[in-house]
Protein backbone atom coordinates (compact mmCIF):
# COMPACT_ATOMS: atom_id res chain seq x y z
CA UNK A 1 0.00 0.00 0.00
CA UNK A 2 1.42 3.34 -1.08
CA UNK A 3 0.59 6.79 0.18
CA UNK A 4 -1.80 8.62 -2.12
CA UNK A 5 -1.85 12.36 -2.61
CA UNK A 6 -5.55 12.23 -3.50
CA UNK A 7 -8.07 12.49 -0.68
CA UNK A 8 -10.34 9.45 -0.55
CA UNK A 9 -8.11 7.38 -2.85
CA UNK A 10 -5.91 4.45 -1.80
CA UNK A 11 -3.17 2.98 -3.97
CA UNK A 12 -2.14 -0.69 -3.81
CA UNK A 13 0.65 -2.48 -5.70
CA UNK A 14 0.88 -6.26 -5.40
CA UNK A 15 3.02 -9.14 -6.64
CA UNK A 16 1.66 -12.30 -5.09
CA UNK A 17 0.67 -15.95 -5.30
CA UNK A 18 -1.92 -15.31 -2.56
CA UNK A 19 -5.42 -16.68 -3.15
CA UNK A 20 -7.84 -14.19 -1.66
CA UNK A 21 -10.88 -15.49 0.19
CA UNK A 22 -14.28 -14.06 -0.69
CA UNK A 23 -14.54 -10.54 0.69
CA UNK A 24 -15.97 -7.09 0.01
CA UNK A 25 -14.80 -3.49 -0.04
CA UNK A 26 -16.70 -0.34 0.85
CA UNK A 27 -14.89 1.45 -1.98
CA UNK A 28 -14.84 1.27 -5.76
CA UNK A 29 -11.73 -0.48 -7.02
CA UNK A 30 -10.11 -0.16 -10.44
CA UNK A 31 -6.68 -1.35 -11.50
CA UNK A 32 -4.54 -3.04 -14.13
CA UNK A 33 -2.97 -6.50 -14.21
CA UNK A 34 0.73 -5.95 -14.90
CA UNK A 35 1.97 -9.55 -14.91
CA UNK A 36 0.49 -13.04 -14.91
CA UNK A 37 -3.20 -13.88 -14.69
CA UNK A 38 -5.90 -14.63 -12.18
CA UNK A 39 -9.39 -16.11 -11.99
CA UNK A 40 -11.98 -14.61 -9.71
CA UNK A 41 -15.61 -14.87 -8.70
CA UNK A 42 -17.38 -11.54 -9.06
CA UNK A 43 -20.90 -10.36 -8.39
CA UNK A 44 -20.97 -9.83 -12.15
CA UNK A 45 -19.82 -13.37 -12.99
CA UNK A 46 -16.75 -15.62 -13.03
CA UNK A 47 -13.90 -13.91 -14.86
CA UNK A 48 -10.26 -14.28 -15.87
CA UNK A 49 -7.85 -11.39 -16.24
CA UNK A 50 -4.46 -11.37 -17.92
CA UNK A 51 -1.64 -8.85 -18.47
CA UNK A 52 -2.93 -5.41 -19.38
CA UNK A 53 -6.53 -6.15 -18.43
CA UNK A 54 -8.45 -3.58 -16.40
CA UNK A 55 -10.07 -5.10 -13.29
CA UNK A 56 -12.82 -3.48 -11.23
CA UNK A 57 -14.98 -4.06 -8.17
CA UNK A 58 -18.02 -2.16 -6.92
CA UNK A 59 -18.71 -1.38 -3.24
CA UNK A 60 -20.21 -4.35 -1.39
CA UNK A 61 -19.53 -6.75 -4.26
CA UNK A 62 -18.45 -10.19 -3.07
CA UNK A 63 -15.32 -11.31 -4.90
CA UNK A 64 -12.16 -13.37 -4.54
CA UNK A 65 -9.04 -13.99 -6.62
CA UNK A 66 -6.60 -16.81 -7.30
CA UNK A 67 -3.47 -16.86 -9.51
CA UNK A 68 -3.29 -18.84 -12.74
CA UNK A 69 0.05 -20.54 -13.28
CA UNK A 70 2.08 -18.66 -10.67
CA UNK A 71 2.39 -15.20 -9.21
CA UNK A 72 0.58 -12.24 -10.71
CA UNK A 73 1.06 -8.51 -10.22
CA UNK A 74 -1.34 -5.61 -10.34
CA UNK A 75 -1.76 -1.96 -9.43
CA UNK A 76 -5.07 -0.88 -7.95
CA UNK A 77 -6.81 2.33 -6.92
CA UNK A 78 -9.60 2.21 -4.31
CA UNK A 79 -11.95 5.18 -4.49
CA UNK A 80 -14.23 6.22 -1.67
CA UNK A 81 -17.89 6.32 -2.80
CA UNK A 82 -18.03 10.07 -2.19
CA UNK A 83 -15.15 10.64 -4.61
CA UNK A 84 -16.91 8.65 -7.32
CA UNK A 85 -20.29 10.26 -6.63
CA UNK A 86 -18.90 13.77 -7.04
CA UNK A 87 -17.09 12.89 -10.27
CA UNK A 88 -19.98 10.87 -11.69
CA UNK A 89 -22.39 13.75 -11.10
CA UNK A 90 -20.58 15.58 -13.87
CA UNK A 91 -21.08 12.62 -16.23
CA UNK A 92 -24.74 11.72 -15.73
CA UNK A 93 -27.79 13.94 -15.89
CA UNK A 94 -30.41 11.28 -15.12
CA UNK A 95 -29.59 10.87 -11.41
CA UNK A 96 -28.90 7.12 -11.59
CA UNK A 97 -26.23 5.59 -9.40
CA UNK A 98 -22.80 4.78 -10.75
CA UNK A 99 -21.15 1.37 -11.01
CA UNK A 100 -18.30 -0.21 -12.94
CA UNK A 101 -19.68 -2.27 -15.80
CA UNK A 102 -17.04 -4.96 -16.48
CA UNK A 103 -15.19 -6.93 -13.77
CA UNK A 104 -12.37 -7.45 -16.28
CA UNK A 105 -11.79 -6.12 -19.78
CA UNK A 106 -9.04 -5.69 -22.35
CA UNK A 107 -9.12 -1.95 -23.03
CA UNK A 108 -5.64 -0.47 -23.61
CA UNK A 109 -6.81 3.17 -23.57
CA UNK A 110 -8.55 2.72 -20.22
CA UNK A 111 -5.56 0.81 -18.82
CA UNK A 112 -3.23 3.67 -19.80
CA UNK A 113 -5.43 6.19 -18.01
CA UNK A 114 -5.69 4.05 -14.87
CA UNK A 115 -1.92 3.59 -14.70
CA UNK A 116 -1.38 7.31 -15.34
CA UNK A 117 -3.76 8.22 -12.48
CA UNK A 118 -2.03 5.67 -10.24
CA UNK A 119 1.36 7.21 -11.02
CA UNK A 120 0.12 10.73 -10.41
CA UNK A 121 -1.68 9.83 -7.18
CA UNK A 122 1.43 8.19 -5.73
CA UNK A 123 3.75 10.97 -6.94
CA UNK A 124 1.69 13.88 -5.62
CA UNK A 125 0.67 15.37 -8.97
CA UNK A 126 -1.44 18.49 -9.36
CA UNK A 127 -5.16 17.98 -8.58
CA UNK A 128 -6.22 19.42 -11.95
CA UNK A 129 -4.42 16.66 -13.88
CA UNK A 130 -5.77 13.95 -11.57
CA UNK A 131 -9.34 15.24 -11.79
CA UNK A 132 -9.29 15.14 -15.58
CA UNK A 133 -7.97 11.57 -15.62
CA UNK A 134 -10.52 10.39 -13.05
CA UNK A 135 -13.42 11.79 -15.07
CA UNK A 136 -12.17 10.12 -18.23
CA UNK A 137 -11.72 6.79 -16.43
CA UNK A 138 -15.21 6.87 -14.94
CA UNK A 139 -16.73 7.81 -18.28
CA UNK A 140 -15.09 4.79 -19.96
CA UNK A 141 -15.48 2.23 -17.18
CA UNK A 142 -18.99 2.92 -15.90
CA UNK A 143 -22.49 1.89 -16.80
CA UNK A 144 -23.69 2.33 -20.41
CA UNK A 145 -24.70 5.77 -21.62
CA UNK A 146 -28.18 7.05 -20.80
CA UNK A 147 -30.85 5.07 -22.62
CA UNK A 148 -28.88 1.81 -22.73
CA UNK A 149 -30.08 -1.17 -20.71
CA UNK A 150 -28.51 -1.22 -17.26
CA UNK A 151 -27.88 -4.43 -15.32
CA UNK A 152 -30.38 -4.58 -12.48
CA UNK A 153 -29.06 -5.58 -9.06
CA UNK A 154 -30.35 -8.82 -7.60
CA UNK A 155 -33.20 -8.17 -5.19
CA UNK A 156 -32.69 -9.17 -1.57
CA UNK A 157 -35.79 -10.69 0.06
CA UNK A 158 -37.27 -8.59 2.84
CA UNK A 159 -36.76 -11.33 5.42
CA UNK A 160 -33.04 -11.44 4.65
CA UNK A 161 -32.80 -7.64 4.74
CA UNK A 162 -33.96 -7.84 8.37
CA UNK A 163 -31.38 -10.51 9.17
CA UNK A 164 -28.64 -8.61 7.37
CA UNK A 165 -29.64 -5.41 9.11
CA UNK A 166 -29.18 -7.07 12.48
CA UNK A 167 -25.53 -7.72 11.57
CA UNK A 168 -25.01 -4.32 9.93
CA UNK A 169 -26.35 -2.45 12.97
CA UNK A 170 -23.72 -4.01 15.26
CA UNK A 171 -21.12 -6.18 13.50
CA UNK A 172 -19.33 -6.85 16.78
CA UNK A 173 -22.42 -8.33 18.46
CA UNK A 174 -22.35 -12.01 19.40
CA UNK A 175 -25.31 -13.07 17.26
CA UNK A 176 -26.60 -16.60 16.80
CA UNK A 177 -28.41 -18.16 13.87
CA UNK A 178 -31.48 -18.21 16.10
CA UNK A 179 -31.23 -14.41 16.44
CA UNK A 180 -31.19 -14.02 12.65
CA UNK A 181 -34.08 -16.46 12.29
CA UNK A 182 -36.14 -14.48 14.80
CA UNK A 183 -35.40 -11.21 12.98
CA UNK A 184 -36.34 -12.66 9.60
CA UNK A 185 -39.29 -14.84 10.60
CA UNK A 186 -37.64 -17.89 9.04
CA UNK A 187 -36.29 -21.12 10.47
CA UNK A 188 -32.54 -21.34 11.13
CA UNK A 189 -32.10 -23.60 8.10
CA UNK A 190 -34.19 -21.31 5.88
CA UNK A 191 -32.28 -18.19 6.89
CA UNK A 192 -28.95 -19.97 6.37
CA UNK A 193 -29.82 -20.96 2.79
CA UNK A 194 -31.63 -17.75 1.85
CA UNK A 195 -28.89 -15.52 3.27
CA UNK A 196 -26.19 -17.26 1.21
CA UNK A 197 -28.31 -17.06 -1.96
CA UNK A 198 -29.02 -13.36 -1.47
CA UNK A 199 -25.58 -12.13 -0.40
CA UNK A 200 -23.12 -14.73 -1.71
CA UNK A 201 -21.86 -15.30 1.85
CA UNK A 202 -23.00 -17.35 4.82
CA UNK A 203 -24.25 -15.28 7.78
CA UNK A 204 -21.00 -15.91 9.67
CA UNK A 205 -18.81 -14.98 6.68
CA UNK A 206 -20.91 -11.84 6.14
CA UNK A 207 -20.50 -10.88 9.81
CA UNK A 208 -16.72 -11.35 9.53
CA UNK A 209 -16.67 -9.06 6.49
CA UNK A 210 -18.62 -6.40 8.33
CA UNK A 211 -16.20 -6.70 11.26
CA UNK A 212 -13.21 -6.35 8.95
CA UNK A 213 -14.72 -3.27 7.31
CA UNK A 214 -15.41 -1.77 10.74
CA UNK A 215 -11.83 -2.45 11.84
CA UNK A 216 -10.43 -1.03 8.58
CA UNK A 217 -12.37 2.18 9.09
CA UNK A 218 -11.11 2.53 12.65
CA UNK A 219 -7.52 1.86 11.59
CA UNK A 220 -7.79 4.53 8.89
CA UNK A 221 -8.88 6.94 11.63
CA UNK A 222 -5.74 6.17 13.65
CA UNK A 223 -7.19 3.71 16.17
CA UNK A 224 -4.62 1.37 17.72
CA UNK A 225 -4.72 -2.14 16.26
CA UNK A 226 -5.63 -3.82 19.55
CA UNK A 227 -8.47 -1.34 20.10
CA UNK A 228 -9.73 -1.81 16.54
CA UNK A 229 -9.75 -5.58 17.05
CA UNK A 230 -11.72 -5.24 20.27
CA UNK A 231 -14.21 -2.78 18.78
CA UNK A 232 -14.64 -5.06 15.76
CA UNK A 233 -15.64 -8.03 17.89
CA UNK A 234 -12.54 -10.13 17.19
CA UNK A 235 -11.23 -12.52 19.83
CA UNK A 236 -7.91 -10.64 19.85
CA UNK A 237 -5.54 -8.73 17.58
CA UNK A 238 -4.03 -11.90 16.09
CA UNK A 239 -7.51 -13.13 15.13
CA UNK A 240 -8.17 -9.85 13.30
CA UNK A 241 -4.75 -10.03 11.63
CA UNK A 242 -5.29 -13.55 10.28
CA UNK A 243 -8.62 -12.64 8.69
CA UNK A 244 -7.34 -9.26 7.47
CA UNK A 245 -4.42 -10.84 5.61
CA UNK A 246 -6.60 -13.61 4.20
CA UNK A 247 -9.07 -11.08 2.78
CA UNK A 248 -6.82 -8.19 1.74
CA UNK A 249 -3.34 -9.71 1.39
CA UNK A 250 -1.80 -7.09 3.69
CA UNK A 251 -1.44 -6.94 7.48
CA UNK A 252 -3.39 -4.39 9.57
CA UNK A 253 -0.06 -2.84 10.60
CA UNK A 254 1.00 -2.29 6.99
CA UNK A 255 -2.45 -0.93 6.21
CA UNK A 256 -2.16 1.52 9.12
CA UNK A 257 1.20 2.80 7.86
CA UNK A 258 -0.20 3.46 4.38
CA UNK A 259 -3.42 5.02 5.63
CA UNK A 260 -1.69 7.26 8.19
Amino acid sequence: MLRSALAGVQAVAAHSRHAFARHTHEQFGIGVMRLGAQVSHSGRGQVQAGPGHVITVNPGEVHDGAPIGGARAWQMLYLDPGVVARAAADLRADGRGYEFEHPAQDCPALARDVLALYAQATAGAAPLACDALLLRILARAGVPAAGARRREPRAVPEAIRHARGLIDDDPAAALSLADLAAASGLSRYQVLRAFARATGLTPHAYQMQRRLLLARGLIRQGTALADAAAAGGFADQSHMTRLFVRAYGVSPGRYALAAG
